[in-house]
């Protein structure tokens, strides 16, 4: 049997350059998906792990291990794609798009949609979940008062981002102080300090921003036209906010986030059959295949013809070429010799901070997946951050600051990947107008030079702590 040895720099760069190149031909020249390019990159990250002693059962059970730690998120994705269908069969999203037509204006609607989406993101502790079902009912509102949608998007995306980041109910809220070794509450506390002052500025921004549509006349007969072609396919009540009412009731009352979404289908699924009078076989194809109607106005059938498990399928696919190229970089440690390289630069208190921020960010991009930036950068640093007697929850802050919100960024990554799709927005027009996701790691590292809310070690770190942290790292990646 080879000897496995620990590979060179160079090796460890080989797979990341051809990562790089094979994304930027398909993409860029070709204007292919990502899939193929992960691939292929996969490939020959797997060659050079193989050349430096790994066995091919080995590579197999690194990135086997690590499509099982986003199983989660996978089926997630799926029961997402059923409650988009079922929302919409239902009428529960074409009443909040209604609803929301004749109660918001344009200058307030910005501000309103981040503040929205942040509450219920709080109460449900996911991203997805928001964008996925709220999100998609504000993006209809939005577009019916004449707001460019990547703006919309963006507002979306960034209130959804700061609930599903400060909220215990979070799977990444989870992991990253699991992973840090440090509690859960005392990671989301001291999120305070960077996260609370970025959504400030964001919501000022965004205030400032719906101004600028205020003195704008309202296409009014755009918006009767969308009103009109509402009220022609949908029965319309307050009654059909049940099943989003019910969800988010459900996560307060801590229910796992898969069986409280299906109880939505549920919910929404007997909605559609005794309100909408669809038929169960009608309930049973939009849930697969998503909603299929004509209502006569166009921007109305671009808005509700959606969803579906099938929707998500190249999603999920996507999701899974990622973490076969993740799981071979993690178990080959080619990040991990690229990171030992990247601490001689790491002098001070502000510049650990910076590259833990730009090491999230480049796991983010190469690795295509928010829980391999926070388990292989929290991995790699722990020990540096202890040894310098530094409190982990600095570590944990970082890693949420950065390996959280610049997930949603990229367009290959699962999170850019779920969003675009769902939206139907492409990531790099979203992009400029997350003002949250772009101004959080900013703030971070200033704080991180600066020395402000910096916390060192201190007696509450206890082995009891670490232990738990273990076990609740385990757990999550279990998942």
């Amino acid at each position: 049997m080879k000897k496995i040895r620990k590979p060179k720099l160079w090796e460890a760069l080989i797979p990341i350059i051809a990562l790089i190149i094979s994304l930027s031909v398909g993409i860029i020249v070709y204007d292919a998906t990502p899939h193929i390019p992960l691939v292929i990159a996969s490939c020959i990250a797997a060659i050079m792990a193989l050349s430096i002693g790994f066995s091919w059962d080995e590579l197999e059970r690194g990135f086997i291990d690590a499509i099982q730690m986003s199983m989660q998120s996978i089926i997630i994705l799926m029961i997402i794609g059923m409650v988009i269908g079922s929302w919409i069969l239902s009428g529960t999203v074409p009443t909040m798009i209604y609803y929301g037509l004749r109660i918001l204006s344009p200058s307030i609607f910005l501000l309103a949609t981040c503040i929205i989406s942040s509450i219920v993101a709080l109460a449900t502790g996911s991203s997805w979940t928001t964008v996925g079902t709220v999100g998609i009912a504000l993006l209809g509102v939005g577009v019916g008062l004449n707001i460019p949608a990547p703006l919309i998007a963006g507002a979306i995306i960034s209130g959804a981002y700061f609930g599903d980041k400060m909220s215990p109910l979070s799977d990444t809220t989870n992991l990253a102080p699991a992973m840090a070794g440090t509690t859960l509450f005392e990671h989301i506390r001291h999120m305070f300090y960077t996260t609370v002052p970025s959504l400030v500025i964001t919501l000022i921004i965004y205030g400032l921003l719906g101004l600028k549509y205020s003195g704008q006349a309202l296409d009014t007969s755009q918006i009767n036209s969308i009103i009109g072609g509402i009220e022609n396919s949908f029965v319309i009540s307050p009654i059909l906010l049940l099943p989003p009412l019910i969800v988010i009731i459900l996560v307060v009352k801590k229910v796992p986030a898969i069986p409280g979404l299906i109880i939505g289908i549920f919910a929404a699924g007997i909605i559609a059959i005794t309100i909408q009078h669809v038929t169960f076989g009608e309930l049973l194809s939009t849930l697969n295949q998503g909603y299929v109607g004509e209502s006569g106005v166009k921007v109305v059938d671009d808005l509700i013809n959606r969803g579906g498990m099938q929707s998500m399928m190249s999603t999920v696919s996507l999701i899974i070429c990622a973490m076969i190229f993740g799981g071979i970089l993690e178990k080959a440690k080619f990040l991990e010799v690229i990171s030992e390289k990247m601490l001689k630069f790491a002098v001070s208190t502000g510049s650990l901070v910076f590259l833990t921020i730009i090491s999230c960010i480049v796991v983010n991009i190469l690795a295509a997946e928010q829980y391999l930036s926070i388990v292989i950068t929290g991995r790699m640093y722990k020990n540096e951050y202890k040894s310098r007697g530094l409190s982990a929850k600095n570590l944990s802050r970082a890693l949420e600051d950065s390996g959280t919100l610049t997930s949603v960024l990229i367009p290959w990554n699962t999170c850019g990947a779920f969003i675009s799709t769902t939206l139907g927005v492409p990531t790099l027009a979203y992009l400029p107008f997350c003002f949250l996701n772009l101004l959080n790691p900013i703030i971070s590292i200033v704080y991180g030079y600066t020395g402000f809310s910096i916390e060192s070690i201190n007696s509450s770190e206890s082995l009891e702590v670490n232990l738990e942290s273990f076990n609740l790292a385990n757990n999550q990646i279990n998942k």
